[in-house]
């Protein structure tokens, strides 16, 4: 058989080289061209289906020479700003869900483990308690705030030891967070009717009337994402154990603070975009790393690119399967992602982090 050489190591310097079947490399082009074409689908789909489907003529011409008819306003004012959202808040949670898996070590971890939705809604019911009804912008920078704080908690805390931070001392400090939190929150909603409404419609996971958070977090975003370009090569090296990756000339305290620095960016701004959106972020590094393989300069991008489709498919299910009205994304990942996910956790061959 044909076989390439392609090159491995961490992406520190120079490793020895792996002999790949011509097959395998092939097939591994082949996948982001179908993550690819998957995401435009997503797109296609989200811009055409509503309560009064589009079809692609009319879609085109909307959005490239649009001449003012209701159906020209409907794609352009409601569903196209509603795909760019999706697209943004799934690539957040896609590669947020692949650093905190891989920093944590943990293949059921999610961006949630650090207490940032938590924190999040702490931010929003306790001053919608203090000060009444809020409007939504204020909302979204309370929810980015309250995020923020809650995974530098986690990780001050989880970084207290001798030894700094672990998978085990972030997880355990991210559960002591969150619960916290929750507590807080709980305690506030039963005291106080106002903080309990805003809450209700706060966490429905939800693009629908949400689209004008993205032009005020995007630089936030951008940020979160080159973090995340960073610290691939801590990712890889730490993959191989600390010890390793100490070896390697890996700084373990700036390769977590990066990562969780990553992670705050991004997880924060789709919780402030589209509240707490359960699943996607659990289950796309999954369906990437199945895709992707473990190195992580092919999952992240990997997961960059499904977390966006899924998000898309997801949001344009929710319209389709309830019409006239809508299920948010959020209810229709957990209806489909709590199944596949037991599917995936009995698989035999289920791909190690």
């Amino acid at each position: 058989m044909k076989t390439l050489h392609v090159p491995s190591g961490t992406g520190d310097g120079p490793g020895p080289e792996d002999t790949v079947p011509a097959g395998r490399a092939r097939a591994g082009l082949r996948r982001p061209a179908v993550l690819a074409v998957l995401l435009g689908m997503a797109v296609v789909v989200s811009i055409c289906v509503g309560s009064q489907p589009s079809s692609l003529a009319e879609a085109w011409h909307a959005v490239v020479t649009p001449a003012g008819t209701a159906m020209d306003t409907t794609i352009r004012e409601l569903r196209w700003p509603r795909t760019v959202t999706g697209i943004a808040v799934g690539v957040c949670l896609g590669v947020a869900g692949v650093l905190a898996q891989g920093h944590t070590r943990n293949a059921v971890a999610d961006p949630g483990l650090l207490g940032i939705n938590q924190g999040a809604a702490l931010a929003i019911v306790a001053a919608t308690a203090m000060v009444g009804q809020l409007p939504p912008v204020v909302q979204a920078v309370l929810a980015f705030g309250g995020a923020l704080l809650a995974s530098v908690l986690v990780f001050l805390i989880g970084s207290a030891s001798r030894r700094g931070s672990s998978p085990v001392t972030l997880v355990l400090a991210g559960a002591a967070v969150s619960a916290l939190c929750g507590g807080l929150v709980t305690a506030i909603v039963l005291l106080n009717e106002a903080a309990l409404d805003t809450l209700r419609f706060w966490q429905v996971g939800s693009l629908a009337g949400r689209t004008d958070a993205l032009p005020a977090l995007w630089p936030f975003l951008l940020a979160g994402l080159v973090f995340a370009a960073v610290n691939i090569a801590a990712l890889n090296a730490l993959a191989l154990g600390e010890d390793n990756a100490r070896s390697l000339g890996i700084s373990v305290l700036r390769a977590r603070s990066t990562g969780i620095a990553a992670i705050t960016l991004l997880a924060g701004s789709a919780v402030t975009m589209a509240g707490p959106v359960a699943f996607a972020g659990l289950l796309v590094p999954h369906i990437a790393r199945a895709l992707a393989g473990a190195d992580y300069r092919r999952l992240i991008p990997a997961a960059a690119v499904a977390g966006a489709a899924l998000m898309l498919f997801a949001d344009t299910a929710g319209r389709v399967i309830a019409r006239p009205g809508e299920l948010s994304v959020g209810v229709v990942l957990a209806i489909i992602g709590a199944p596949f996910f037991v599917h995936l956790a009995r698989r035999r061959r289920l791909v190690a982090v």
